[in-house]
């Protein structure tokens, strides 16, 4: 087997011995920093501007959504940790003029299925979203999620927030099993609205 490498030239006086240990001395240095832990993952810092965009985000879909009765204000529920919610919180309204009011609920709140017509999720543990997502089936609710990066199971919209954009992937399956109706256009654009490669 044949080492190539950048060590000293023929004749430079560089025992072999030396170059072992130097060899040693590299390995051991690398080896220690495979085994140092990971640095801490850094999560997305709330700011202003991500509120202000995911309000819009909301407000688009609620404008492309319909109701089997129209209800002369929207009841939006915010339900766990949700980083990108405070201007949906602090009240909305809709082009067409329609308040939309707000408010948060924790996870197993009975009034989720019975006083929301919007449910935006945030940060929740599986224990959690499928007691929440039993309360919705065949309910008119439209439910859109802050973090499922999957968007497999439950919410009908997933908002994908990044650092200098959000977009929203669809459920198929939760529209179908919902009694709200969706826009055809809002969904085309969901599927078509992927994170940039």
């Amino acid at each position: 087997m044949q080492i190539i490498g950048h060590g000293p030239a023929p004749g430079s006086g560089r025992s072999i011995s030396a170059r072992l240990r130097g060899f040693a001395c590299l390995a051991a240095t690398v080896l220690l920093t495979l085994a140092a832990p990971p640095a801490p993952a850094r999560s997305p810092v709330p700011d202003a501007d991500h509120a202000a965009a995911v309000e819009q985000e909301v407000l688009g879909i609620l404008s492309y959504t319909r109701w089997p009765a129209e209800p002369p204000e929207l009841r939006l529920c915010v339900v766990g940790s949700a980083d990108y919610a405070d201007d949906l919180l602090a009240g909305a309204t809709q082009a067409s003029g329609r308040p939309v009011r707000s408010r948060r609920l924790t996870p197993g709140d009975p009034r989720i299925g019975t006083e929301c017509d919007v449910v935006y999720l945030g940060a929740l543990g599986e224990a959690e979203r499928r007691p929440l997502y039993a309360q919705l089936v065949d309910r008119p609710i439209l439910s859109i999620s802050e973090r499922d990066a999957s968007c497999t199971v439950g919410s009908m919209f997933c908002l994908q927030i990044e650092d200098t954009q959000i977009w929203f992937q669809v459920n198929l399956d939760s529209v179908a099993r919902s009694r709200v109706r969706i826009n055809p256009k809002v969904l085309q654009l969901g599927r078509r609205r992927t994170p940039a490669p």
